[in-house]
C-alpha cells in the first residue's frame, strides 16, 4: 500500500480521499527540517502547502519518494531541479484557487480605486473626511494584464463585466485565444503606456523577475494603479516605493512580497499602498478545493499511474495509462536496447510512432524511450529524470508522428545518431499488449526483449549456431530463445539469444572468437 505524509495543515478531506483510494496517510504538520528528513524515507508521497521547504538535502534523505503534491499554485518551496534529478514527480493544483485569487485581485482593484482601507481607518478613528477620499470609477478604464493564463483570464472576464477595456501582455497568448476572451493582445511597452490599472498574473521566472522594474515603472501612465496577487519579485519594491512617493503611481495593492512573511517591508507606510498577507487563496472554498485536488492527483499517480498537473513530466490521465502501459514497456525496451549497444556514442535520438501508436499521447512514450536509453548512464533513472539526464548530456531529442499504417498496425521506432551514422530499432505490440522487436538496424527480426540476452553480429555461414550452442553449453548457460535475422543469404546476420544466466566477460570473449563473428554484446532487460 502506498504511503503519503501530509506535512502542512490541510483540509481533512485530503486524508479521507487518500484512504478511500487505498493510500495510507499520516498527518504531521509543523515538523522541523530534521524531523522531516528523519521520517521521509518511509513515504512514497509528500503532500504540502507553502510551509514545508523541500530542499535538495531533504530530497536526498527520501530515497523512496515518488511524488510531491503542492496544494496550491506556487512551488517556490520545492527544489524542482533536484526533485527531477532524483526522479520525483512534482505536482501542483493550478485550478483549485484560481477563482479565489482572481476575485482577490478584483477586490484590491476596487480598494485602490476608492481608497477603501484608508477611508475605513479614518472613519473608525472618528473622522468624517468625506472630501479627502476622492476615488475613480472602474468603468471605461483600461486594465492591463501581465499574464493572461488561467487566473488572468478569469480577471479579464470579471473586468469586462465591469465595462473595463482589457489589454494583455502574454507571450503565450494566441490571437485566437485573445479574441475568445475579448481582450486586446499587446506588447509590454504598449500596456505600460496605456493601462490605468495593471494587475500581474504570471509565475516568477528568470524572464519575469522584476518585470515591473524601475525602467518599466517609469514607462507607465501617470496615476496608474498596480495590483499583484501573483508572486513576490515581479515588482522592484524599491522602485515602486519611489514611484508612490513621487505621485507618479497613484496606488499599489500587494498581496505578495519578495520576502515573506513580510513583517518589516520598506513599503509599509508608503502613501497609496494597500497590503494583505498573501490572501489570494485564503477562502474556505479554495482551501477545500486544493486539498481535494492534490489528494486526488497523488492517489491517482500512486495507485493507477495517472499524472496530472506535473511540473516536471508529461501529463498522463488514468484513462490513458492502461492504453499506454504496453507502449511504454515497448518504448523502454527499445531505448534500453540502443543504449546498451551504442552507449556513449549516441549524439541524438529520434522517436517515431505510426499507426495506432500515433493516436496516443506521445510524450510518455518518449519519456519511456529515454528512461531505457539513459540506464546506461544511471542506475536510478526513470521517466521523470530521463529527459533531464538526456538534456544534461547534450542529447538532441526529436519526436515524429506518422498517422498512416506501415507494415504493422502499430509501430514505435527509435533511431540514434552516432559518429558512425544512424542506427535504428523498431517494435510493435502483439495482441495490443505484448511488446516485440521487429527491426534491428535494418534487419527484420522478431524477438521478445527480456532478462539476459546476447547480441551477436556475424557472417551468415554454416556451422555458426552449432559452435555458439557448444560454447554456451560448456559454460552451463541454457538457451531460452534464439532469434535470427540477416540482410541476405551469406551476408551480415544478427542473433538475439535469450539465456538463463549472466554472460561473463570471459565467455563473451570466447563467443567473439568464433570464426565469422564481428561483435558480441551481453544485454540485460
Amino acid at each position: 500500500m502506498p504511503k503519503v505524509l501530509i506535512s502542512d495543515k490541510m483540509d481533512p478531506k485530503a486524508a479521507e480521499i487518500f484512504r478511500a483510494n487505498g493510500v495510507e496517510v499520516d498527518e504531521k504538520p509543523g515538523l522541523t527540517k530534521d524531523e522531516l528528513k528523519a521520517i521521509l524515507p518511509d513515504y512514497d508521497g509528500l503532500a504540502i502547502r507553502s510551509a514545508t521547504k523541500v530542499t535538495a538535502d531533504v530530497l536526498a534523505a527520501a530515497p523512496n519518494l515518488k511524488v510531491i503534491g503542492r496544494a496550491g499554485i506556487g512551488v517556490d518551496n520545492v527544489d524542482i531541479p533536484a526533485a527531477t534529478a532524483r526522479g520525483v514527480v512534482v505536482m501542483n493544483t493550478p485550478f483549485g484557487n484560481s477563482i479565489t485569487t482572481a476575485e482577490h485581485a478584483i477586490a484590491l482593484m476596487f480598494a485602490l480605486a476608492r481608497e477603501l482601507p484608508q477611508a475605513d481607518s479614518s472613519t473608525q478613528a472618528g473622522k468624517w473626511e468625506k472630501n479627502r477620499f476622492m476615488g475613480v470609477e472602474l468603468t471605461s478604464k483600461t486594465l492591463g494584464l501581465i499574464g493572461c493564463g488561467n487566473i488572468g483570464s478569469i480577471v479579464a472576464d470579471r473586468a469586462l463585466g465591469l465595462r473595463m477595456k482589457v489589454i494583455a501582455y502574454d507571450p503565450f497568448l494566441t490571437p485566437e485565444r485573445a479574441l475568445e476572451l475579448g481582450v486586446e493582445k499587446v506588447e509590454l511597452d504598449q500596456l505600460l503606456a496605456r493601462a490605468d490599472f495593471i494587475t500581474l498574473h504570471t509565475p516568477l521566472t528568470d524572464q519575469t523577475r522584476n518585470i515591473l522594474s524601475a525602467a518599466n515603472l517609469a514607462k507607465t501612465k501617470k496615476g496608474v494603479r498596480i495590483i499583484n496577487c501573483a508572486r513576490g519579485g515581479l515588482i522592484d519594491e524599491a522602485a515602486l516605493k519611489l514611484g508612490l512617493e513621487a505621485g507618479h503611481i497613484a496606488g499599489a495593492a500587494l498581496d505578495v512580497f519578495v520576502e515573506e512573511p513580510a513583517q518589516d517591508n520598506p513599503l509599509f507606510g508608503t502613501p497609496g499602498l494597500v497590503a494583505t498577507p498573501h490572501l489570494g487563496a485564503s477562502t474556505t472554498e479554495a482551501q477545500v478545493n486544493v486539498a481535494i485536488q492534490v489528494a486526488e492527483q497523488m492517489a491517482d499517480f500512486l495507485v493507477r499511474g495517472g499524472v496530472s498537473n506535473a511540473l516536471n513530466m508529461p501529463s498522463l490521465s488514468a484513462e490513458e495509462a492502461p492504453k499506454l502501459k504496453p507502449y511504454m514497456a515497448l518504448a523502454e525496451q527499445l531505448g534500453s536496447l540502443v543504449g546498451q549497444l551504442e552507449g556513449e556514442a549516441i549524439r541524438s535520438v529520434s522517436i517515431e510512432v505510426e499507426g495506432a501508436a500515433a493516436e496516443l499521447n506521445q510524450k510518455p512514450i518518449t519519456g519511456a524511450v529515454l528512461a531505457g536509453l539513459m540506464k546506461v548512464y544511471s542506475d536510478t533513472v526513470n521517466m521523470v529524470n530521463a529527459p533531464f539526464l538526456a538534456k544534461e548530456r547534450g542529447l538532441d531529442v526529436r519526436e515524429v508522428r506518422h498517422a498512416g499504417e506501415g507494415d504493422y498496425h502499430t509501430l514505435v521506432r527509435v533511431t540514434v545518431e552516432t559518429d558512425a551514422g544512424a542506427r535504428s530499432v523498431a517494435g510493435t505490440l502483439f495482441g495490443n499488449a505484448a511488446p516485440r522487436l521487429v527491426d534491428m538496424f535494418g534487419i527484420a527480426i522478431e524477438a521478445e526483449l527480456a532478462g539476459d540476452m546476447i547480441y551477436i553480429v556475424n557472417e551468415d555461414a554454416p556451422g555458426f549456431i552449432g559452435r555458439l550452442g557448444s560454447l554456451l553449453g560448456e559454460a552451463a548457460i541454457n538457451i531460452a530463445t534464439f532469434h535470427l535475422g540477416r540482410r541476405a543469404a551469406g551476408g551480415e546476420a544478427v542473433a538475439l539469444v535469450s539465456v538463463d544466466g549472466r554472460i561473463e566477460p570471459a565467455l563473451a570473449r570466447s563467443l567473439a572468437a568464433i570464426p565469422g563473428v564481428k561483435r558480441v554484446t551481453p544485454l540485460r532487460f
